[in-house]
């Protein structure tokens, strides 16, 4: 992600990321027509939905890892040029488990969406 432009905590998050055709991924996916993975995109609503659950628990070492994903569906393709508007809610938080649902929107548009669960684990001394 290249900037986070609203956080609530433990409501809302919304960033962008700016795709040019400089990331290295589009020299391989594809020559011919460069589209920008689906998992780089998954990637990108994890890192808005993980900055979120972090953010009212700053006071803790945690870090946000990764554990699900459901009703991931991709809509339209990603190209470069395109900025993608990642916004994530609060679905729910319990103890160390947290889960958001994501969108990416590009030109008002999503291009992918679906629920991220997390679970937020304490750095060991």
């Amino acid at each position: 992600m290249d900037r986070i432009l609203e956080l609530e905590d433990d409501k809302r998050v919304v960033g962008i990321k700016n795709v040019t055709m400089n990331e290295a991924f589009f020299s391989g996916h594809f020559p011919e027509k460069p589209i920008m993975p689906g998992v780089l995109i998954t990637e990108a609503m994890a890192q808005v939905g993980g900055i979120m659950m972090l953010r009212s628990r700053k006071d803790k070492r945690l870090t946000p890892f990764l554990t699900g994903i459901d009703k991931l569906r991709f809509r339209k393709p990603v190209v470069p040029g395109d900025q993608i508007r990642v916004e994530a809610e609060l679905m729910g938080f319990k103890t160390s488990i947290g889960k958001v649902k994501a969108r990416a929107i590009v030109d008002n548009q999503v291009v992918a969406e679906g629920e991220m669960m997390f679970a937020l684990v304490e750095e060991k001394k």
